[in-house]
């Protein structure tokens, strides 16, 4: 690897993109594979890479050419596949970053912030430095140092109660599905330490894009108080799909915490069927009366929290303006606000499309959003609005359960399969 740098620290290395020899992208670096061993410094062995399909694989250091300005070069033979890791690896992000050490001269401890990999004569990578920040009581408490891996103990060990700060600054920037794809990749107690570290709104993003097992186990792990907190900041029909796979008891606990409103909400979608229009629908889209002006409308459809199938379609009714709300009137769809002037009222744009109710299946919310081209549809019970369907809410139930932790040629086989069974069972 004479073309890149001998020392590289990991934390300017996670999340680099990884390029094929003739400068096609393959994928972005996920993390660094460690093997620790009874003599000698930790072996550095690899990369895990995120590639297309949202498959991770493992790399070998062997196959890098070069590693700096922020990308990383592979021979291009990249074996596609799925990384599993062994009981004798430990990932640096994951796992190393925030443990805690202790110096040998001087028994003071420290946290570890990042570490260097360097490569030796022999073309192997070995973690060489630690860059460290000593612990609160301590003589240099809150001071960086980078110091040599060999002048400490306890990297190897994993400690009870690790923190998360360091690994939270790493995925700060990443999207909510990305972060919730690392975070179920890491071991129990590590997975629960980070996301009692984030805050309310963060962890709930990353709760909606999680498998059952691994939120079941965050809220599980969680105050009453704060996991009521973190339902609140959800998406109600997530909220209500999350309370669903809890204790029968744990649930009505934590509904109990939750504000009045948050909670009915959540306890009317849990009444309806998983598969039907009231289960899958949200009790939050953009509702506005018919003297709203298109502005408002538009300052509606650009708030950051709303999912982008949901700011399409503004809904017009009647006062109140929550659900269950009052006469519903139409909608106005978002395309058709941008050709109008800021002052105009949306009643005077309105319009009619089809509609739900709470008791449609998926095959008419399929049939009905595929005629129309939408990306949402209204539920309507007894002329009012109850909610809305998006198309991704209908995805995830047509999709397999673990979906998200499945690679795409596996979930292909999946779709295709669930297709076929389900063709068979109709004739």
């Amino acid at each position: 690897m004479s073309n890149s740098p001998s020392r590289v620290f990991v934390g300017r290395l996670a999340g680099a993109d990884v390029f094929d020899p003739i400068g096609d992208r393959v994928g972005k670096v996920n993390d660094v594979v460690v093997v620790f061993r009874l003599r000698g410094l930790p072996l550095a062995v690899g990369l895990t890479v995120d590639v297309v399909g949202k498959r991770r694989v493992f790399v070998p250091l062997t196959r890098i050419t070069s590693m700096e300005n922020g990308q990383v070069i592979t021979t291009g033979l990249v074996n596609m596949r799925r990384f599993k890791q062994r009981s004798t690896e430990s990932m640096v992000v994951g796992e190393l970053l925030d443990r805690e050490v202790t110096l040998k001269d001087t028994g003071e401890k420290a946290v570890v912030e990042d570490l260097a990999i360097e490569q030796t004569h022999a073309r192997e990578w070995r973690v060489t430095q630690l860059y460290v920040r000593f612990k609160r009581g301590e003589k240099n408490a809150g001071d960086t140092k980078i110091i040599p891996t060999s002048a400490v103990a306890g990297l190897a060990r994993r400690v009870a109660n690790q923190a998360a700060t360091s690994l939270l600054a790493q995925i700060d920037d990443m999207k909510a599905p990305d972060v919730a794809d690392l975070l179920s990749d890491l071991p129990e107690d590590r997975l629960i330490a980070v996301a009692r570290e984030m805050d309310d709104d963060r962890l709930a993003d990353v709760l909606e894009e999680m498998g059952d097992d691994d939120r079941v186990a965050i809220v599980g792990a969680l105050d009453i108080e704060r996991a009521a907190d973190v339902l609140e900041a959800m998406a109600p029909d997530d909220a209500a799909d999350l309370v669903n796979e809890l204790p029968e008891e744990q649930a009505e606990i934590l509904l109990g915490r939750m504000e009045p409103e948050e909670a009915r909400d959540v306890r009317r979608l849990m009444t309806y069927s998983e598969q039907s229009a009231g289960g899958l629908m949200t009790t939050a889209p953009i509702i506005l009366p018919p003297d709203a002006s298109i502005a408002t409308a538009l300052a509606q459809a650009r708030r950051q929290e709303l999912p982008p199938a949901l700011a399409t379609i503004i809904f017009v009714t009647r006062p109140p303006m929550e659900t269950p709300t009052g006469r519903f009137i139409g909608v106005v769809h978002l395309q058709r606000a941008l050709r109008e002037p800021p002052s105009k009222m949306i009643g005077e744009i309105v319009e009619q499309i089809e509609s739900l109710t709470p008791d449609d299946g998926i095959g008419t919310i399929m049939r009905l959003m595929a005629t129309y081209n939408l990306t949402a549809l209204p539920v309507i019970d007894q002329d009012v609005l109850v909610g809305a369907v998006s198309v991704d809410d209908v995805l995830d139930k047509m999709l397999p359960e673990d979906w998200r932790d499945i690679d795409e040629h596996e979930l292909d086989e999946a779709v295709a399969e669930r297709h076929n069974y389900e063709e068979e069972d109709e004739k």
